[in-house]
């Protein structure tokens, strides 16, 4: 078995005070809200239990997140990020009409009472911007199917009408990667770009979301989101833009003028590997490559979305060969620089496999939340990395590094907190010179012994498949 901390999501009231000053503290001193909380994505397709293919048929089905609403404040979370739900062909990302909720998911009405829900229990809502692309039904290339050379929307896309299709339009056109069934839009013309800024202003002012989640943001013109992020800020002061990224510098694409933050893949991918290969070196090498102390880290400073697990790729629980390390692989997401985003069903510890034509086992429907142990363990760290201004905004540096044991630390002008990590089946202890000092160990609850502040003399013990958040004092 995981060790947890005892009584893991009972609310201490010896550091009640200490968690409430230092969120106030934390949130008056930034100026990007998305830092400093946790976000919880939902696939709603596959979350209502929506067909998978638009069958044309009404229902409210949407309604069920706000059922959530209540669940998700509890545990603690921030902001939700909602994958497609406009009127689309099939899965979402390939649109028909970005002004109208998917007729399988309800209504625009329906939605306006899931975001009232949702702010109520102090949920921001980001929704998926899909604005790369549109599926063959969206309206104005359905134009061009019928009207060719005469359809004043042939400019909204990459078409030549020398060519031709594989469904046989009488032209080409550029799909997305080779997925035709996606129809590449053009972010160079201007009437284009004021369309779907049109739409949103209409999201901002109909259902008062907070930010956007930009689909293949790698695939964006640098111009557009230069727009998009003036725009968004003229509108909504704090509107925040995070752009799905797997590859490349994300210095590009994240900076003052573009995102605010974009999809850590590297360290995704670190996190699980680094527990099935008992090799933790790989993802404090990753770590200290993006954060770490020294001048050619490439992205100190800035607040990379970090996950292990969405709705394209294996869940975590799935993944990983000792079951051990799954709230291990959770205790790094939230001591690691980065704003931690949770996948709906992985915080109880979901299955799922990606198979190799489709995600269908990905995004499943629940009926209700099922929380566990696992979940009141993420519940404290997302209790606790709130309060933290280290955790949310510090430095970077690894203090020990073994194959099987990891601790590094979170460091700002007021704040110091050591996370250490034990991979092993067996207890450990660790010998540093800068392990010195007293600290309280702030994902422990209970009595005084256990809360009460400890020294450390050049060493720390680490329990066996443990997690340690040590503020030292």
């Amino acid at each position: 078995m995981f060790k947890f901390p005892p009584n893991a999501i009972i609310k201490d009231s010896s550091l009640t005070a200490y968690f409430q000053r230092s969120e106030l503290k934390q949130k008056e001193g930034t100026s990007m809200w998305a830092y400093n909380e946790t976000f919880y994505q939902i696939y709603p397709i596959g979350f209502c239990g929506a067909p998978v293919h638009n069958d044309g048929v009404p229902a409210h089905r949407i309604l069920k997140i706000g059922d959530w609403a209540e669940y998700l404040g509890n545990l603690g979370i921030g902001s939700i990020i909602l994958n497609p739900i406009f009127e689309s062909d099939n899965h979402g990302y390939d649109t028909r009409d970005f002004r109208k909720i998917d007729c399988r998911l309800g209504t625009n009405e329906d939605f306006s009472e899931v975001c009232k829900k949702l702010h109520s229990q102090n949920v921001k809502v980001i929704l998926d911007g899909v604005f790369n692309h549109v599926g063959r039904g969206f309206w104005a290339f359905r134009d061009v199917q019928e009207k060719k050379w005469d359809s004043p929307y042939k400019d909204w896309f990459h078409i030549s009408f020398d060519g031709n299709s594989c469904y046989n339009d009488g032209f080409w056109y550029e799909g997305w990667e080779g997925h035709f069934e996606l129809v590449k839009l053009n972010l160079q013309n201007p009437a284009v770009v004021d369309y779907l800024l049109d739409c949103v202003k209409l999201w901002i002012e109909d259902f008062g979301i907070d930010g956007l989640r930009l689909d293949v943001a790698y695939c964006l013109d640098h111009n557009f989101m230069k727009r998009l992020r003036s725009f968004c800020e003229s509108i909504k002061p704090g509107f925040a833009l995070i752009g799905e990224v797997l590859f490349g510098d994300y210095n590009l694409i994240v900076n003052d003028e573009m995102l605010h933050s974009c999809t850590n893949y590297e360290c995704y991918k670190g996190i699980y590997s680094s527990f099935n290969s008992m090799n933790l070196f790989e993802i404090a090498h990753s770590l200290n490559r993006q954060f770490g102390p020294e001048q050619w880290c490439i992205y100190r400073g800035k607040h990379l979305m970090t996950f292990v697990d969405n709705h394209d790729v294996t869940r975590i629980a799935s993944i990983l060969t000792n079951k051990n390390h799954l709230p291990l692989c959770y205790g790094i997401l939230f001591g690691m620089p980065g704003i931690p985003c949770i996948y709906y069903g992985s915080e109880w510890g979901e299955e799922g496999v990606k198979a190799p034509d489709n995600d269908y086992a990905l995004r499943p429907c629940f009926d209700a939340p099922k929380p566990n142990e696992l979940t009141d363990f993420i519940s404290r760290l997302i209790e606790v990395r709130c309060a933290s201004d280290a955790l949310c905004n510090g430095s970077y540096r690894n203090v020990v590094i073994t194959n099987h044991q990891l601790i590094f630390e979170r460091r700002t002008e007021t704040e110091r907190i050591l996370v250490a990590i034990n991979a092993s089946d067996s207890d450990f202890t660790a010998g540093n010179g800068e392990l010195q000092g007293s600290y309280i160990d702030l994902l422990k609850t209970g009595d005084s012994s256990e809360t009460a502040p400890q020294t450390l003399n050049g060493q720390l013990s680490m329990p066996a498949y443990s997690v340690q958040y040590l503020k030292m004092l």
